[in-house]
């Protein structure tokens, strides 16, 4: 017989798309150095996009990591270099920090994430432009080269691409790392320029950045 208790309500379904907004600030949230890191790309794509081209290389050409601007003001074009794609298309940075960025930075903590991001950054640039200077001074690159065109993030990028094989699963790591080693090695064999070169060292400092993946390190 009916107990004369009325059932309880119902509870409310959470819709589709409510469950998957929670679940991309969730994850946006926990990776937070990186989407305030693609957040301003995506802002000063925006502002690159209403210039001219004229003016747009000029613009980026004095905020890029190239032997003049190293010279004049080295701190800052190594910082503001970072803010800014020359590509004009945000998106595909969009699926990669994804991809790379928010996994490290989950698995390191913002800080180490940062450390090995900007570590990436600066000390690639400074031995690519090295390279790119002595090749001018021996007359194997023009002159006109110390004043190249230079922004964006893939030198940061490569090292975290590379830091991240310390967390592959054991079985999978070899060839993760291979996959690394030869994306950065073969344009340095095939048609070598000065970024190919700083993109094969940021790979190898991520690699070298291990010490930092010590704690949490999956097996």
């Amino acid at each position: 017989m009916p107990s004369g208790h009325p059932a309880p309500p119902a509870r409310p379904r959470t819709a589709p798309a409510g469950r998957l907004l929670r679940a991309l600030g969730s994850w946006i949230r926990s990776a937070p150095g990186t989407y305030l890191w693609l957040t301003a790309l995506f802002v000063t794509t925006v502002i690159v996009h209403q210039m001219s081209p004229a003016f747009e290389e000029e613009f980026l050409r004095q905020r890029s990591t190239n032997i003049h601007e190293l010279s004049r003001n080295p701190v800052r074009v190594l910082i503001t270099s970072a803010f800014w794609i020359d590509s004009g298309q945000w998106l595909p940075y969009a699926v990669l920090f994804t991809v790379f960025h928010a996994p490290a930075e989950r698995r390191l903590g913002t800080l180490r994430w940062l450390a090995v991001a900007a570590t990436a950054h600066v000390f690639a640039t400074l031995v690519s432009e090295s390279v790119l200077a002595w090749a001018i001074s021996h007359g194997h690159a023009p002159a006109a080269a110390a004043n190249t065109l230079d922004v964006g993030v893939s030198y940061a990028l490569a090292g975290v691409v590379a830091v991240l094989t310390y967390y592959v699963p054991r079985p999978w790591r070899p060839g993760y790392l291979f996959a690394v080693l030869v994306i950065y090695t073969v344009p340095l064999i095939t048609n070598p320029t000065f970024t190919d070169i700083g993109h094969l060292t940021a790979a190898l400092i991520g690699l070298g950045c291990y010490p930092l993946t010590r704690r949490g390190t999956e097996a």
